[in-house]
């Protein structure tokens, strides 16, 4: 039976499970943090993450942004959070604030 190719896959740096790009938020290393990498083009060494705050934190409790990254020293998480229980909001359904409460308006 021949296997099919779905497409590259990454693995999570938190729960270490293996998935495609599209279910997974890259991260790269800026200075001394780690910023997402919403579009995919920064330049550097990138690591993947679910969005997911559980990931988050226990690629944070192993220590595995700087191993991932190949970078010396801890980086400061505090952006990558912001933008992961953001994310986390918007999928749970929450509001998400002015854009989702403005009215369409047909333009014809």
């Amino acid at each position: 039976m021949a296997s099919q190719h779905i497409g590259p896959v990454r693995t999570c740096i938190g729960c270490r499970t293996r998935t495609l790009p599209s279910e997974l938020l890259r991260v790269v290393a800026v200075g001394d943090s780690v910023v997402p990498d919403v579009r995919r083009r920064l330049p550097g060494r990138g690591a993947w993450l679910h969005f997911d705050l559980e990931c988050l934190r226990n690629a944070e409790r192993r220590r595995a942004f700087s191993r991932a990254l190949k970078v010396q020293g801890a980086l400061d998480v505090a952006s990558l959070r912001e933008h992961v229980e953001r994310q986390g909001k918007l999928a749970s359904g929450q509001p998400r604030g002015q854009e989702a409460t403005r009215k369409q308006v047909d333009p014809s």
